[in-house]
Order: C-alpha cells, then structure tokens, then sequence
C-alpha cells in the first residue's frame, strides 16, 4: 500500500497517484449474550482460502483483513492458535497483497474481557504487540474498528454485549476502545517504528425539525468522539469535557489522551445510506415507527435519505468533506456496501468512488475506498441479532459453489486497473435520489429530472403475469425499459424481431412471452411451439448477431417427474407433453444460437399482482367458505413472483448465463401448498381435501446446483399475504358477511 505525505497539498496533486481501491471481508465477531457471531465463518471463507487467489484477480492490492483477538486467544491470553493467520496472511504476501490488520472488529474481546473491563485496553495492546512481532512485514493497522459505532451499539442501545442503555457505559466502552487503539499502536511501533494507524469511524450526521435541533446538535457532536480522543482534543474547552466527567471518567484518563495522542495515519470513514439520521417530533406521521425519548420530547428517528434535505447537505460527499476540513488528515472511505439489489449495489459503488474522486480535486487527500463485503454479510439487517440466515451478496455471492462474481467483481475490477466502470443501470441515480425514497410528499413539485437518454431493458410479454411482475420490479429499482406486446413485437416473426431492436436499442432483452395454457397445449401443439421454442429461438438469434444478453424463461415441465429427488441444472430432460416439449427443444436452440443467453426454469407462479394463480383461487375461496380440492401427488416448487423477478434481474446484471433453476425453497404438492396458505392466512386448512387420491406420484421440483438465491417458500407465502393484502382481505370479508 502506497503511503504520501499530507503536506504541501496542493503542489503535489498534480504528481500523486490515482485513488486506490481496496477491498475488505465483513470480518465482525460479536458478543452478544453468552454466544458469538463470526462473520468469516458464517460466510465461509474461514474454510475457503482460495478466496485470497480470488481477490488478487480482480486486481485488489491491499484488503482490511482480520487478525482478531477472539479468533487467535478465544479462551485465554496465553494460549493462542496463530495457525489458521498463518496461513492465510502467508498467501497474501504471495500473492503481493498488503493487509490492514484489525484486532477488534465490533467485538468486546473475548468471554474473559468486555468493553467495559478496565484491563482490556491493555490485553488488547498485548494482542498488537504479538502480531507486530509474529508479521513484522505488516505496516497498517486498525486495532479498533468503529470504536463509537461500537461503544453505541452495545452502551447506548443494548444490540450486543454487555447490552445496556446508559451512558456512562457507552462513554467508558469508547475510552476504553480508544485506549486500546493507543497501546496498541504504542506496542505495534516498537516493533514497527513506521506502523501506519488506519483508524475507521462511521461518520453519519443527525438532521431534525427545529424542535428537536437541540437533539441532533448533541448527537453530532458526540460522533466525532473517538477521532477527537486519538487527536488529543478533548481538554477543557471541549463540549463533551464535562460529560465525561460526570459519567466517571477521571481527568487523568482523559489527560491520557492529549499526552499520547495518536492521530491517525489515515482517516477511514465507513459510510452507509443509514448512516444519516432525522429526528421528527411529529409521531403521527410515521405510524409503525419505534420511538425514541429524551428528557423533553418524544420522536422518531428514521434514514435522512427519506426525508427531503437540501441535496448538498446529506451523503458521502458531503461527510467526507466535513471530516476533512475538521482533521485535514489523510482519509480513505474504509468501507462501501450496501445490501439491496444488484443495480443499487453498483450505484451506490460508484457514488462513493466519484465523490471521492470530486473532493480529490478539491485537494483533500482522499487515498482510497474499500469494497466492502467482498464475500457479503448475513443478518446485519439485524445487526446480528437475530439468525436468520439473511444474506446480502458482495463482490461474490457465496450461495454458489464455488462463490459466484457479482456485477461488482466486474466494477472492483474494472475500477482496480481504470479507475473508472460504466453499466447500464448507472443511467439512473439510486433509490436514495428517486422520488420513491420519501416517507411523505415532497414540498416541492419537482421532479428529479434524469440527463441524456438512459439505456433501455426491453422485456417482451406485457399481458403476461411474468412479463407485467418483471416491469413493475423494474419500475421499483429504476431500472428504464419498454414492455412489449405482440403489436410491438412478434417474437416469431424475424422481420419483426429486427425492426423492433433496431428501434429500441435495448442493452439486454428479458423475454417473459410464451404459450403458459399446459393442458390445452396438447391440441394447440403449432402455437405453443411457434410461441415458446420459434419465438425464444429467434430472438435468441437476434440478440446473438448484435452481442446483447438475453434471458428466457423455461419450465419444471421438461422433467418428467419420476427421478424421485429434485432437479438440478444437470439433470436429462424427458417432458412427457406438448407444453414441456416446446421449452426443452427452445432451451436448445437458445443456447445453441446464443451461448451466453441465460434461461431460467421455474415453476408454479404465485403472486400478489393478479388474482389469476393458485394462491389467490386457494385463499378467496376457503375465505368465502368454500370446501376445496387440490392435487397430492405431484410435488411442485412454487415460486414467488416477485422474488423471481428480482432474482432474475440480479443474474442478468451480474452476466450469468447458461441454465438457472430458480424456485423458492421448499417443496410441496398441490395440497400441501394449499394448507400452507391456509393455516398462514388463519382460515380453515380442513376445507381442503385431497383431489387426486391414488394417483401416481410424480416429483417436479426444482433445485440448483449453481446457486440458491431464492428465499424460502415460507417467507414467499408470508410476504404474498402481506402484499395481497386487499385482494384477500376484501373475500373475508364477503365471505363472512363483513
């Protein structure tokens, strides 16, 4: 990793190098309770070391990697395993890759000590001191990371261990935690005289009605903590002097600070869309929402990107600036994730790169921004207080085996060796900047207007359930595209095919048209091949001739259920009727006339966009007091609409091709299906009986090999009872007089 001195700014812009991309593992390993949560485990590169060979292709030169207490000395101080480090940490000085070691990542150390423990500064710093002298060759460190994160996290709002709500705890577990970096950069530089300190913060600010000013400007205040403790700022004069003292921290720990200080090397700021805050004393206009109480009010506290500010004052930009101009310390953006969709991912990527690319040029010396989450994280929705298994890919997605690269691979790589990336979904700004973002109206009429003319997706099937769930998840994550209907387009027309690409231009083409009616397939065998094996094969063609992706979707029904376990990707097809016949011969002739096509099997829709699939006809009309019948021998995969729709877009942005299953995890039959609605919506499961008795059993379920990346059926059924809310809700109520 290149070091440059901060001084004489602006003589030396013109000759200092280019922004650096780093990368970095979600690595925390937190108490919470009695248990802890080890990130590198849970997201497997703990057994994976290879992901190291998988970093150093994208190009990534210097990674934020754990050297963690709680991992090496998990009982006691004395007895330690470097074994697993060793290892890894070899590799990457093979592989020409400089390390940022962190001690302590949002943990409070092992069971032995908390944050709270007056020795844990110093068995923290011991732990430095054996690292600096184990790899020597090492010169960067974060001993602590997010030391005011963390003190709120677990002090302030009781997420983790010791789980309390006071401030004095909050105040003593940072002391503590700064202390600690402090030691331990002490000890690290005794070995290492030239150890670098790269001291990470999140830095978000608080907004707020007038009423509640007072709030925000304490909270803003308090946020600059932990880097005014290692500059030596907290004397006398500092507002939060005499806080300290009343929650029992004593002069001369604080006096510490100002004798030894140890400003940061390098400023990292980790700076996420929640970072910013809006404090509103106006309760009803957030129904739902958790509040919060000070001595004089009671408010809600939501995301600032929700709430319609002035542009200029929220973002990473503008937090950025501010710690430069308070510090005039080099800085890096030390982490840069964000866990939503494919598209936003990217956006949010890149906005952070090119804000601090536009600061650079206004001299600050910005010298890098991390990938963050290069292997994802899991049940940081909940702060790691629940296991639930949520997962949020990364620059790979770790469902598939071996781990998938994202479209982020492609911009980490991309921005490793150019400094620059462009996708067609940077055409549009993120959720964060859309009009959909606001919790209320805005106050203005205006729209945020988008420059030039964005690329286009074209998705084909407008009258179709998938082709309409596919445009309205597009709307949703403002991605720009045409939905196109037979007059627009015939798919099984040539001629018509060319003329409408060569109009529209589009980047990619989803085609979601096709003949979908299974059983009246077998006397309409010339339309529903012309429809789904002609037309996906044409058009496959066409998006061939001019190098743009296509993506078609196939069935369960190219299987021919007797194999007696689910399908994979692999599996021989053997349809046993029209309809699966026409999709297995158009699987063919797609990835015939266009290797890197991705066609996608499904199976048994669900959704909360028409009432026209089973769930609905299930739930209207046990609500309307109807006895019903389904089939229980044949086990199907139903899949939600919507959950396809995103995963579909998610592989088509990342440039996945060949043959995906996707189906919501969980199999069932018919029946079962149906009960499982049923007891989920609160209506009678008994109603239903069994319309298929004695039949053969025929298993049609879909998983893959590739990757799991659906959730699971149960969590489809309960967000389908959410957002079909009114449909199944207004049957109740005719169903039982209401």
């Amino acid at each position: 990793m290149t070091i440059h001195p901060s001084t004489d700014l602006a003589a030396g812009m013109a000759t200092r190098p280019p922004l650096e991309l780093w990368g970095g593992f979600e690595c925390t390993v937190a108490r919470i309770h009695d248990g802890f949560r080890n990130q590198i485990k849970e997201t497997g590169h703990h057994d994976r070391p290879e992901d190291l060979d998988r970093v150093a292709a994208l190009g990534l030169r210097t990674l934020r990697y754990p050297v963690l207490l709680e991992t090496i000395a998990p009982e006691h101080p004395d007895r330690q395993d470097w074994s697993w480090h060793d290892a890894r940490l070899g590799r990457l000085r093979e592989l020409g890759i400089s390390p940022i070691a962190g001690l302590v990542h949002h943990g409070s150390g092992p069971a032995y000590t908390s944050l709270v423990d007056p020795a844990f500064p110093d068995i923290v710093a011991a732990h430095a001191s054996q690292v600096a002298r184990r790899y020597p060759w090492i010169s960067h460190y974060t001993p602590i990371n997010e030391p005011l994160t963390t003190a709120r996290f677990s002090g302030l709002y009781a997420h983790w261990y010791p789980h309390t709500r006071s401030l004095a705890v909050f105040l003593r577990a940072l002391v503590n935690q700064c202390r600690a970096v402090v030691l331990s950069m002490q000890a690290i530089r005794r070995v290492n005289p030239a150890a670098r300190l790269v001291q990470t913060e999140d830095m978000g600010k608080v907004f707020s009605t007038p009423l509640l000013q007072y709030q925000a400007d304490y909270e803003n205040e308090r946020r600059w903590l932990s880097f005014d403790l290692l500059c030596g700022r907290v004397d006398s004069q500092h507002p939060w002097h005499g806080i300290f003292l009343k929650a029992g921290i004593g002069e001369r720990e604080l006096a510490f600070f100002a004798e030894a200080a140890c400003p940061p090397d390098i400023i990292g700021i980790n700076h996420y869309l929640t970072s910013e805050r809006f404090l509103d004393h106006r309760l009803e206009m957030y129904p739902g929402f958790m509040r919060e109480a000070n001595d004089l009010h009671t408010y809600v506290d939501v995301e600032a990107v929700r709430i319609d500010l002035p542009a200029r004052q929220t973002g990473p930009e503008a937090r950025l600036r501010e710690v430069w101009e308070r510090y005039r310390l080099p800085m890096a953006v030390t982490e840069a994730h964000h866990g939503c969709s494919r598209d936003e991912q990217l956006r949010w990527l890149m906005e952070v790169w090119n804000a601090a690319q536009r600061l650079r040029e206004d001299g600050a010396d910005i010298r890098a921004v991390a990938v963050w989450s290069l292997l994802g994280a899991v049940d940081w929705n909940s702060l790691l207080q629940h296991r639930n298994g949520f997962y949020e890919p990364g620059v790979f997605d770790i469902r598939s085996d071996p781990p998938r690269p994202t479209a982020l691979a492609a911009a980490t790589a991309s921005l490793a060796t150019t400094g620059d990336f462009d996708h067609p979904v940077l055409d549009r700004a993120g959720w964060w900047k859309r009009e959909e973002r606001f919790y209320r109206p805005r106050s203005r009429n205006s729209k945020l207007r988008v420059v030039g003319s964005p690329r286009r997706l074209l998705i084909t099937g407008a009258s179709g359930t998938l082709g309409q769930a596919l445009s309205r998840v597009c709307h949703l994550r403002g991605l720009d595209h045409t939905l196109a209907s037979r007059r627009d387009m015939d798919i099984a027309d040539a001629a018509s095919i060319d003329a409408a690409l060569q109009s529209l231009r589009p980047w990619a083409v989803v085609n979601a048209a096709g003949y979908v009616r299974v059983a009246d397939a077998e006397h309409e065998a010339g339309r529903c091949f012309r429809e789904n094996t002609e037309g996906a094969g044409l058009l496959a063609e066409a998006c061939a001739r001019l190098g743009i992706p296509y993506v078609s979707f196939s069935s369960d029904l190219v299987f021919n259920g007797a194999l007696g376990r689910p399908y994979r990707e692999s599996d021989a097809v053997d349809p046993q009727g029209v309809y699966g016949r026409s999709k297995a011969e158009a699987e063919q002739r797609i990835l015939a006339a266009h290797p890197q096509a991705l066609v996608i099997r499904t199976s048994a829709f669900f959704g909360p966009w028409d009432v026209y699939n089973f769930a609905y006809a299930t739930l209207n009309g046990l609500a309307r007091g109807r006895r019903m019948q389904a089939p229980a021998a044949a086990a199907i995969s139903p899949t939600y609409v919507p959950d396809l729709a995103h995963a579909v877009l998610d592989l088509m942005i990342d440039g996945a091709s060949g043959i995906w299953h996707l189906a919501n995890r969980g199999h069932v039959s018919w029946h079962g299906f149906a009960v499982m609605l049923a007891r989920a919506a609160g209506l009678d499961a008994h109603a239903i009986g069994v319309a298929d008795a004695g039949a053969a059993p025929a298993v049609t379920v879909l998983t893959s090999e590739r990757g799991i990346v659906m959730p699971t059926l149960e969590h489809g059924i309960h967000r389908f009872l959410h957002d079909s809310h009114d449909h199944w809700r207004m049957a109740v109520g005719q169903g039982t007089g209401g």
